[in-house]
């Protein structure tokens, strides 16, 4: 996806879900995103130093924020990085899915 359609359906969301104003949406919408990359790098971080309690919570942490925008595809994959990592999942898989949310989020902003 591109980052304006991203952006129209997070405004979308935010419109719909919390009742903002454009104007509200237009001065959140930056720090959102900045929050998103902030939370993917720390979820790529604790991938590379294996901590493996701390990948599970880092997961939870991206998914909530996806969440909140309505990225709920998004918020699934995150979701089962979460997850993975509680049933010692394949590193290979969650290396994968890592890579795959970093290129959509950075697409978003």
């Amino acid at each position: 996806m591109q980052q304006t359609e991203y952006h129209e359906r997070i405004r979308e969301h935010l419109r719909s879900s919390y009742l903002l104003s454009d104007d509200k949406i237009e001065n959140v919408l930056p720090r959102f995103i900045a929050s998103l990359q902030t939370l993917m790098d720390n979820l790529e971080r604790v991938f590379q130093s294996e901590e493996s309690d701390s990948l599970s919570r880092a997961g939870h942490a991206l998914k909530g924020a996806l969440l909140n925008l309505g990225l709920n595809e998004l918020a699934e994959k995150a979701f089962t990085i979460e997850i993975q990592d509680h049933n010692q999942g394949e590193k290979t898989e969650i290396a994968v899915l890592i890579s795959e949310l970093r290129k959509e989020v950075n697409s978003i902003g």
